[in-house]
This record gives C-alpha cells, sequence and structure tokens, in this order.
C-alpha cells in the first residue's frame, strides 16, 4: 500500500520539488514527513499546488520576456577591450568574464577560456533560464605612451 506525498524540496532518486509521488507509508512518515520534505496530498494540498504552480509559471513567462528584449538590445554589440600586447598579437594577461562583465554591467557572461590574443571574439550572453545573445568582443592593442 502507497502514500501519495507532494515533495517540498529535490529528494535523490525521488523526484524534483513540487512533483506528487507515490512512496511508502513508513518512508513518508518515517523520513519524509517529519524532515519537512514532503506534506500529505490531499486535496486542500494539491489545490494550492496547482495555484503555486500557476503562479510560478506566470512569473517565469514575464522573466522570460524580458530577458528576451534584454537579448534583442544586445544582439550584435561590440565591446572594444584595450590590453597591453606583446609579439605576434599577444596578451599580457587576458581578458577574463569580468572584463566583459563589467563592459555589460550585466550578469550571465559565459567564456569558455580567457582572451589572450588581438582579435574579434563572439561571446555568449545568457540573460535568462532559455535565452541568450551573442555580443562581439573587440580586443585590440593598447596605445603606449611615449615620454
Amino acid at each position: 500500500m502507497a502514500v501519495e506525498v507532494i515533495l517540498r524540496d529535490d529528494v535523490p532518486n525521488l523526484g524534483r520539488i513540487g512533483e506528487v509521488v507515490r512512496v511508502k507509508p513508513g518512508y513518508a512518515r518515517n523520513y519524509l514527513l517529519p524532515r519537512g520534505l514532503a506534506i500529505e496530498a490531499n486535496s486542500k494540498n494539491l489545490r494550492v499546488l496547482e495555484h503555486q504552480k500557476r503562479i510560478i509559471a506566470a512569473k517565469a513567462e514575464k522573466d522570460r520576456k524580458d530577458a528576451e528584449g534584454h537579448a534583442k538590445r544586445l544582439e550584435g554589440l561590440e565591446l572594444h577591450v584595450q590590453a597591453r600586447v606583446g609579439e605576434e598579437g599577444r596578451l599580457f594577461g587576458s581578458v577574463t568574464n569580468l572584463d566583459v562583465e563589467r563592459l555589460l554591467a550585466a550578469k550571465g557572461i559565459q567564456l569558455a577560456e580567457p582572451i589572450k590574443q588581438v582579435g574579434t571574439y563572439p561571446v555568449p550572453v545568457q540573460l535568462g533560464r532559455d535565452v541568450r545573445a551573442t555580443v562581439q568582443v573587440v580586443v585590440e592593442a593598447q596605445e603606449t605612451e611615449t615620454a
């Protein structure tokens, strides 16, 4: 005889938050319920769960639309970085996520590896859960001062 519970947290090998799962009564009574990992799946709790899912879905949709708007503004943007350069266009140091992030004043920058040479590089920007934009980062030689 199994009982149904609503998970309030992710439980490894059982399910994710918000899922209704069937477990043995002893597992629910002795482990899930006392630790606050689940609540009983009665009609009242199921109605509350459905209401919360609708609220979360509406908020996620709004966030996605906002992120898509930001992505449209960022797409095709070109950022210029000046850095000290040595022989063969090789940089002293590198251009990292932090450098690009400072230029954008945003979060979600994902450089696969730091940029170490002069040139133009496409950089993906994570703006939301499923929304990405690509900006071009142009690394140029820094003008040296002659005294």
